[in-house]
Parts: C-alpha cells; structure tokens; sequence
C-alpha cells in the first residue's frame, strides 16, 4: 500500500473515525471506537501481510479525484481509467437525529457508481485484528460476511455477490453496489435502500449544522472544513474530544516521536471547545462540559490525559505486529503521559467552562454549583502554579516551573473572579481577584529575563518557547506590553524557520525537534496581528493555509524545508489554531459587504 503522503480524508460520525486515502482505499479505522483495535491499519504496514485496508480498485487506472459533499463528512472519490472510464465511491458514517436523539452507529457505508463506461473494478476488504497481528476468520451468508475480529464480529452486507467479495473477483461496474460494515446484525433494509436513506439523512445532520455556524467572512470553507473536523473528534457518548483518530505517525521522519493520540487530552479538549464556541456550535461545549465534571467530581488530581470514557490508566506498549508509518516505528498503543503532571490543566478546564456562565445561548447556565466544583480546579491551579510540572509538550525526562503552567494558573484565578462577580458574589470575587494579581505579580517577575530582553519559559531557565505567545490572548500580558512585543519579536528571530514556528529549539528527550508546530505557527499569527503587525500575519497564515490536504486538513507538524506534513492526523490543535486565526484576521461582514 502506498502510505508516503497523509493526503486522506477523515471520516467519521462520533463513535469511529476512518482515514481514506486519495484512490479510495480505507487506511485507517478503529472498531467499536476511537481506542479500539485498527482493524484497518495500513496506514502503519502490517509486518509481512498485504492486509489492513479496504480498497476498490480500478483496472487501467489512469488517475483520481477526491472531495467532500459541501459542507459534510461525506467522501467523494472518482477513479478513472485510461479508456475513459470512471467510478465513484461514496464514504460516511451515518449520523442523524432518530427518535430524539443522535444516531451514529458503528458503521461504515461505501456505495460504487459507474460514471462513464463499465469500469473493470475489483473489491478488497482484509481487516486485521489484535493490532494487525492476526488475520480474522470468517463466515459467509447469503449476502454477507462475517469477520470474527478477536472480542468482536464486524459483518459486511452488500447487494455485490458474496463470491466477488470473498474471492476478490474483478468485475465489470454496470450498476450501483452498496456496503454496510457494522454490527453483526441484519439490516432491516435492503443494502442500496438503507445506503441511500442514511446518506440523506446524514447529509440533513452535516448541511443543518453547519448552517448555523457563524463563521467569518473571509476563508470560511477551510474554517467550515476544520469545524466539521473537531466535531468528528468528539466521542458522542460522553463527550470526550480525541487529540487525533491515529496513533504512532512520527513528528519527523525516523524520530522516534510517535505516540498514540486517540484520547483526550483535557488542555487541548478544553481549546476545542473553544473555538467551536466561537463558531456558535455550543453544544459540543456542552458535552465536554459533562464529561469534565464526571472527571472533576470523582475527587483527587487530575491525569492531563484520560480515555474516552473515563479511563484514568492509558498503560503505554509497543505494538511488534506492526513496521509504522512509512516503516518508522515504533507503533504505540497508550500513553504514558497519563501519569504526569501538567498542573496548566486546571485553568484550561475553568476556561472550557467560563462560558457556561455567560452565554445565553446554551440550554443550561451555570449555577453555585458548577461555580464551587470550579472553584476546587482553582483552589490546585493556585497551589500548584509554581511548581515543577512536565509541562505542555510534555517532557518525560525532566521537570520545571513553566511559565505556561504559571500563566494558565492565572487564567483559572481570573475567570473566576469574573464568575463570582456575575453571580453577585462579592466575597469571592475580591479572593479570587486578589490571588490571581499576586501570581501575576510573581509570574512575571520571574519569568522575564532582563539580560536576554525577553520572557523565558521556566524559573530560573534561559530557554524560548512559543507556549509564550499564547499569554497575550489570555490576557495575563497586554499586547502592548514591551516585554511581550520583545517576547514575540525573540520568537519570530529564534524559533521561525521561513513562516513556520518551532515549539523550541533546545534538544529534549529525542534531541532536537526537526518539524514545526502547526499551533505555534497559528499562535504566532495571532500575536502579530495582536501587536498591530497584521498584514504579516495574514501573509503567513495564508501561506499555512497551503500546505492543507487537498480536502483542507493538518497534521500536528510540518517540515520547513519540504512543507510535508508529519504528526497525527488530523491533529485538533493545528484545525483549531486554523479557526482562531480565521477569526481573528478576517474582514467583518460589515467591512466586506
């Protein structure tokens, strides 16, 4: 399988994600959910097996297109062959309001429509189990095909006959087939009626909320393509949000850098929520909001990380079944990160929830009770915001007082100062006030570094980070502010490489970083145009804008010198830093029209 470029669309509907590449070929799915076994795991080369991947695949094949239905997460890809012949294969997963509430099943649904002609096409679908060590048994019906995969069955039904499928037959393409991958259980429909009913109604769901994003005037396709994305990370049954739906895609080549990001992290959840605020899609904050106060209420620290659904242990292995992508291993399942401390997680969860007290949009408004279940998050960001952490980027062989960490303490203090005051609570808006001035006195009196003329990452340390640059849109440093404009200034000279921004340049547990950040460029745009610097930005956020997929998605880093994209893909940090830049440097829809 040809796996050297992350051009693949996303997939997805809430409880999977799948990853197609541009000719059509499943790559990537994990079953029943986004930490389940990749039953289709080619994206990460099975060790001596040609398995891992549902493909379709056109005899004489000449070229191919790729697309998504307009403002949806349905998959267009058309394969035609040198004679002029073409398919095309829709891909979804079905998502629609049923009976009061979402439905999104466990289920993959594929249809082939011949174009032009009567394409030759061959089917084949090799599903893996236990992390692509094993190939699965099988049985067949009248219509389809059962996959024992370990602890779970997954069936095929399809109008194709079962012996193309079994046999992987070629055939030639006169008529629409359908497929359902899924439970197994018998659809309640014939395949082709049952596609086209939930490929209707998924639309419905995708075109009706999208519609109701505020989105801004200029660049709104790639916000809209980037909001559709972090929906699709969000784990409907709890509210969960995903870091990525892959695990193990190196952040430069031979790096060693791989890790598994198919949990959530609460820091970069809580900036989901965030930016899909912004946009008006307050229900996903909403959710998550649930899922927060299920993990706040259970008492004790808090993991920066946990599993979908609750899981405080994220145990991290090497998976021996599997080379890698591009053969760089090794392959991850869990992360160990699970066990550190990242005490700038208690600010971020208070402002994810910040908003719940002043948006009168949302079906429920915060009340005391949220208020004191907040107020325990700040009570630790306060006593802990000096203290040595592993910080954002999550260091495994060392520990500082970071300034981030220090910074989003502060933020913590300060929204809730604003919160006791709109709940008319004097008492605690005068402590919550006081504490978070005193922090930011300290903070900043360490944190700046008068010799080298710029704020410095950790007490007592020398070293530039761009987790400095998000402080300016916190608000715990003004924009105007000299040692921030210095502070940015220092970045742009020492951590951007042409327009791309380096988390740091200093060696850490793998040496020295080779890819840039995707967020730290955006969060860079964002403190230009802050400090009135706002045509350089939008020059290097268009040029970020370029280095998409074809269908508009980002990986978590991206290599200066080729513009390749590395990381976990689609990463939700870098499609957030998307949006936030967007809404930041747009035109209004005053000023434009």
């Amino acid at each position: 399988m040809d796996t050297k470029r992350l051009e693949m669309g996303m997939i997805g509907n809430g409880s999977i994600a799948g990853l197609v590449d541009e000719r059509g070929t499943l790559q990537w799915a994990c079953f029943p959910q986004f930490d389940g076994d990749p039953v289709f795991c080619a994206l990460l080369e099975p060790k001596g097996r040609d398995a891992g991947f549902w493909s379709i695949e056109i005899d004489d094949f000449d070229h191919a297109e790729q697309s998504y239905e307009r403002n949806s997460a349905v998959l267009i890809t058309r394969l035609y062959d040198r004679k002029g012949q073409a398919l095309e294969i829709t891909d979804f997963m079905p998502r629609f309001k049923r009976h009061g509430r979402i439905y999104h099943p466990v289920m993959l649904m594929r249809r082939l429509h011949p174009l032009h002609g009567k394409p030759r096409v061959q089917v084949r679908l090799r599903p893996l189990c236990n992390h692509g060590a094993d190939v699965p048994g099988t049985t067949t019906g009248s219509n389809h095909i059962r996959f024992l995969l370990g602890e779970q069955i997954l069936r095929l039904t399809s109008d194709l006959p079962v012996p193309f499928l079994k046999r992987e037959l070629g055939f030639l393409l006169d008529r629409d087939f359908s497929f359902a991958l899924g439970p197994d259980e018998t659809l309640d429909a014939a395949p082709g009626d049952l596609f086209e009913s939930h490929l209707a109604r998924t639309l419905d769901y995708w075109h009706q909320w999208t519609r109701y994003l505020s989105v801004p005037f200029e660049w709104q396709e790639a916000v809209i393509r980037a909001a559709i994305t972090l929906k699709l990370c969000q784990f409907e049954s709890t509210g969960a949000i995903i870091a990525a739906p892959t695990t193990s895609i190196p952040e430069s080549a031979d790096s060693g850098r791989n890790w598994d990001y198919r949990y959530c992290w609460l820091r970069d959840a809580a900036f989901v929520v965030r930016a899909l605020n912004r946009l008006g899609a307050t229900r996903s904050m909403e959710e998550y909001l649930g899922y927060m106060l299920n993990l706040v209420s259970a008492g004790g620290d808090l993991n920066p990380v946990y599993g979908i659904s609750f899981e405080d242990e994220i145990k991290e292995s090497e998976v021996p079944a599997l080379n890698g992508y591009r053969g760089m291993g090794p392959v991850r399942i869990g992360n160990a990160a699970w066990q550190q401390r990242q005490y700038d997680v208690y600010g971020s969860l208070i402002l994810a929830g910040e908003q719940i007290f002043f948006d009168q949009r949302l079906r429920r408004v915060g009340d005391r009770a949220i208020f004191e279940k907040l107020e325990q998050l700040g009570e630790v960001a306060l006593r802990q915001a000096e203290q040595p952490d592993a910080g954002l980027w999550e260091y495994r062989g060392r520990q500082n007082a970071h300034t981030y960490t220090a910074a989003l303490s502060w933020v913590g203090c300060d929204r809730l100062a604003r919160i006791a005051s709109s709940l008319g609570d004097a008492a605690r808006h005068d402590y919550w006030r006081e504490q978070a001035d005193g922090l930011r006195e300290r903070v900043l009196a360490w944190a700046w570094n008068a010799e080298l003329g710029h704020l410095v990452a950790s007490k007592g340390g020398t070293d530039l980070d761009a987790s400095l640059l998000p402080l300016g849109e916190f608000g715990f440093i003004a924009y105007d502010d000299p040692r921030y404009i210095a502070t940015v200034d220092a970045i742009g000279q020492q951590l951007r490489e042409g327009n791309y921004v380096f988390r740091y340049r200093h060696a850490d547990d793998f040496g020295l970083p080779h890819t840039s950040f995707t967020l730290c460029t955006f969060w860079y745009v964002n403190a230009l145009a802050g400090i009135g610097r706002k045509s350089e930005a939008r020059a290097i956020f268009e040029e970020i804008l370029t280095r998409r997929t074809r269908l508009g998605l980002l990986s978590e880093d991206i290599d200066p010198a080729t513009g390749e994209l590395w990381g976990n893909f689609p990463q939700t940090y870098s499609m957030v830093g998307l949006i936030n830049s967007a809404m930041r440097l747009s035109r209004s829809w005053e000023e434009a029209l």
